[in-house]
């Protein structure tokens, strides 16, 4: 699946840089292909030409891979995850599955499950933007056909690649075309394994622990950034200040919604105050649920880290979450896949710092939303040097794949010493 991804990379690339592509004369150069092809895979966003350079076909081409890389993310997460239950022993299995029921018994079956839902979502939230951008701003309807259509599955998919340069900007004030996206983006982000558990159960009491955290995590993360971007750009008159009292909220709201890792924006980024940068870095960081087409570290591993933190301020032995006890297995991986995300997110700023003359804040953002596959970004994409730009192709693959094959490989390594050594504590904080 890996190589199946990264194969849409090259083809879509080699598409991308055919004259009949682009508008330019010639067609892009190569970097700008592979960049544009690579955050479309990644279902990024971040792009170093506008919507304008690119023909019909270009965007035909970019809407596929963004399909293509959504859908193969979701598949392999799903399929990793099923991996790991049955590579278990027994008890660990039974255990497991108390906890992650699932009616899907093989990989065909769950592929398809992938794709029907997938597509069943972005038709839903297709039909009413058509209706929107035909009915309300005349657009005649085979390009209201192709903008509610590229806008469905891009939000689905988590990409927000728009085929408007100011990307939802236009419709700040519009609840018509920014609700139906931001629900795509909200359920794409919940992950293939919460939408299916939601299908079968709607009774609380029937759901997993992976359900609770992510339907808990995701509604806590969504009030605190709305209310936060709120408060922070309520008076900035470059962004929230100059609209309505119930468009500011609506944007706010949009806005948190965006840092679960989508990249469309409905206000001026660049013109946002530094400390509302830093609260959209925490968020992207985040992300959205496992095996959906959110990127970030995952709500669940972020869950997990504050639960155990959570569990040492009140002295107690285990971390139990909704009723259960968290295996020390997860312990260990939750702390691995977020100290390792913080190094890559530190090593990278670092190296940007040195190449550009761009700010902390500026190039923090840059790298955060690369690596979150978020697409954010505070307008300095099209100005880095190519070293730059291809720190942020490897920091989108990664950010991608990364957490996914790694945490996933902490769970088939797991093993037993048959002997242990005699215990000792150093000195903490």
């Amino acid at each position: 699946m890996v190589s199946a991804l990264l194969g849409a990379v090259v083809i879509g690339t080699g598409l991308l840089l055919l004259p009949a592509a682009s508008v330019q004369p010639g067609g892009v150069s190569f970097l700008d292909g592979l960049f544009t092809a690579v955050s479309a895979v990644c279902v990024t966003g971040l792009v170093v030409l506008p919507p304008s350079a690119w023909t019909p076909f270009g965007q035909g081409v970019i809407l596929a891979l963004i399909q293509i890389g959504g859908l193969g993310v979701m598949t392999l997460a799903s399929v990793i995850g099923l991996t790991v239950l049955r590579r278990m022993s027994l008890r660990s299995t039974l255990r497991a599955s108390a906890e992650h029921p699932s009616p899907l018994r093989d990989m065909r079956l769950l592929v398809k499950g992938v794709v029907l839902i997938s597509l069943a979502v972005e038709a839903g939230i297709a039909l009413p933007l058509v209706a929107r951008f035909a009915l309300g701003y005349d657009m005649p309807f085979a390009s209201a056909l192709w903008h509610g259509v590229f806008t469905a599955v891009s939000s689905f998919n988590n990409a927000g690649f728009a085929l408007h340069p100011a990307s939802l900007m236009t419709y700040v004030g519009d609840p018509l075309i920014i609700l139906p996206v931001c629900v795509a983006i909200i359920v794409g982000g919940l992950g293939f394994p919460v939408i299916l558990q939601l299908r079968r159960h709607l009774a609380p009491r029937l759901w997993s622990m992976n359900t609770r955290l992510v339907l808990v995590g995701t509604a806590v993360l969504l009030v605190a950034g709305t209310v936060v971007i709120a408060l922070l750009e309520w008076d900035n008159p470059a962004t929230l200040g100059a609209l309505a009292t119930e468009d500011r909220v609506l944007a706010a709201f949009t806005q948190s919604v965006q840092t679960r890792t989508a990249g469309f924006n409905s206000v001026d980024i660049a013109a946002m105050d530094t400390a509302t940068w830093l609260v959209m870095d925490v968020l992207m960081f985040i992300g959205g649920g496992p095996a959906g087409t959110a990127g970030g570290i995952k709500i669940t591993t972020f869950a997990v880290l504050f639960f155990i933190i959570l569990t040492e301020v009140r002295g107690e032995r285990a971390v139990n979450i909704f009723g259960k006890r968290l295996s020390r297995a997860v312990h260990r991986q939750a702390i691995s896949v977020a100290l390792l995300a913080m190094a890559l997110v530190v090593t990278s700023t670092v190296a940007l710092m040195w190449m550009t003359d761009f700010t902390l804040d500026q190039i923090l953002f840059e790298v955060i939303s690369a690596f979150a596959t978020v697409g954010l970004s505070t307008g300095i994409t099209a100005d880095l040097p190519v070293a730059a730009e291809v720190i942020l192709i490897l920091l989108m693959v990664i950010g991608r794949l990364g957490p996914i094959t790694f945490a996933s490989a902490l769970a088939l390594r797991e093993r037993t010493r048959q002997y242990e050594f005699p215990k000792e504590r150093p000195i903490i904080g």
